[in-house]
């Protein structure tokens, strides 16, 4: 998401912005806005509808098969391990702190289960096998659970998907998560963060695991609020 894509704030679905004594609200000449009789600019849920019904639809019915489901807390944050198992070139440009040999030997001494198709793509070829779940893109839906940090971070994905329909609080909220989610997701990958005076979440051991768990329990409770905010919306723009 572009930065001034945040900038960007609306008010969603069924809120009128009264025009001010220099005219309407510049949202009036955005795309899917609307200028009512008396200058009031709100958006045009029919045509959003009209480009965007599919996208809609879709993150509806994934956001409600994944707010469904317990959420599973036994992943480690392995995914980004998993992502540079026995490879000598990585995706980030930070020493692993453990060392190759190290890295592959966490690795090789616990279950990966991945769910997360946009996480399990990056594995490198060796670590796909050891993977006990296989996702693809069509079984995306049938498979992401809310314990996934990936899950959590995609609020603010699908918030974006849906653009002006997601009132700007709602934006802010899933964009702030997302950060805070991905500290987590980096602290407790292989990677030396020293150099960004990050301390490591050290998930080979049971410290480290335990921390973990800890903070993906309480970021995926906030990740479940903001989902259903968001099923809310898509809801409201289906039905309206």
């Amino acid at each position: 998401m572009r930065p001034s894509q945040l900038r960007r704030w609306h008010p969603g679905p069924g809120t009128v912005l009264a025009p001010s004594s220099s005219g309407p609200a510049p949202h009036g000449a955005w795309r899917w806005y609307s200028i009512d009789a008396d200058g009031g600019a709100t958006l045009d849920v029919q045509a959003f509808l009209a480009d965007r019904r599919d996208t809609v639809v879709f993150v509806h019915r994934l956001l409600s098969a994944t707010a469904s489901r317990p959420a599973f807390t036994g992943c480690f944050g392995l995914h980004e391990w998993a992502m540079v198992y026995r490879q000598q070139s990585h995706r980030h440009a930070l020493p692993l702190r453990l060392g190759q040999a190290g890295t592959d030997a966490v690795v090789e001494a616990h279950p990966v289960r991945c769910t997360h198709f946009d996480a399990f793509r990056f594995f490198t070829p060796d670590a796909v096998q050891l993977n006990r779940v296989q996702p693809t893109r069509a079984a995306q839906v049938d498979l992401e659970q809310p314990g996934c940090l990936h899950a959590s971070m995609d609020c603010h994905k699908w918030a974006g998907k849906l653009g002006p329909a997601v009132p700007g609080d709602l934006a802010l909220d899933c964009f702030e998560l997302a950060r805070d989610v991905r500290l987590l997701d980096m602290q407790a990958a292989p990677y030396d963060l020293s150099s960004y005076g990050q301390a490591p979440v050290a998930v080979e051991t049971p410290e480290g695991k335990a921390e973990y768990v800890a903070r993906q329990r309480e970021l995926s409770a906030r990740a479940a609020e903001l989902r259903s905010r968001l099923i809310g919306v898509c809801a409201r723009v289906l039905g309206g």
